[in-house]
């Protein structure tokens, strides 16, 4: 028997009702609607932080499983129940919900670098860059998917960034583990971050030029490559 027939053959088989403890998490997860901590989900069940994971982690199979219209998404510290990628269309239209605000090409630069150096300043973000990203900044911060983390201890105390929950829901990643390898799509210049101080703790910015991605920064572009 190959592998390929022994998994199919697995997957017909019929499963075994659900537990008072799986059906009730999966009430929860469904009137919720949005992500809920593991922690919290411990606290409704009645149970230790470990055996809701344990539950999720199940229901999430019995879903993968039914290969209906439904998943359970798991991230380190909480889960969600969600619509499946593939249906989108049909969701949207039935709920009448309009495509999503998109990114221009130096919002999804930004926010690639972000997601490998974070957490990370601003002038970290425009010396990788070498033009003002402050309206890409802005833009990712109204859109949640980056949010502040806190603030480096320099001159200025200036904002550390780092991306969201929303940001891994966005991309369909369980964690920032499942990044791919940024070698394949980002520049040595974006993969490095060693920038020069002047003694007062001043960045310096080597090739601070104003070029078509700087026009982006000031002006929303209409076309872009990724909706959110």
């Amino acid at each position: 028997m190959t592998n390929e027939t022994k998994d199919r053959k697995e997957e017909d088989l019929p499963m075994e009702p659900m537990s008072e403890r799986l059906s009730a998490l999966e009430a929860v997860l469904f009137a919720a609607g949005y992500p809920v901590p593991f922690a919290r989900l411990a606290a409704i069940l009645g149970c230790e932080e470990s055996e809701a994971r344990e539950a999720a982690q199940e229901l999430a199979e019995r879903y993968r499983r039914c290969l209906g219209g439904i998943q359970i998404l798991l991230y380190e510290e909480e889960c969600q129940v969600c619509t499946r990628e593939e249906y989108e269309s049909y969701v949207r239209e039935a709920l009448g919900i309009k495509q999503g605000g998109k990114l221009s090409n130096a919002s999804l630069e930004v926010l690639a670098i972000v997601a490998y150096h974070q957490p990370v300043t601003r002038a970290q973000i425009e010396h990788i860059r070498g033009v003002d990203s402050t309206y890409a900044v802005s833009s990712l911060l109204m859109k949640k998917l980056i949010e502040e983390k806190g603030r480096l201890d320099a001159p200025g105390r200036p904002a550390l960034f780092g991306t969201t929950a929303d940001f891994l829901r966005c991309f369909g990643l369980a964690s920032l583990s499942d990044l791919p390898d940024a070698a394949g799509f980002l520049t040595e210049e974006q993969l490095s971050l060693d920038i020069a101080e002047e003694p007062d703790g001043a960045t310096v910015l080597d090739e601070t030029v104003l070029d078509e991605t700087a026009l982006d920064e000031t002006v929303p572009s209409e076309s872009a490559e990724s909706a959110v």
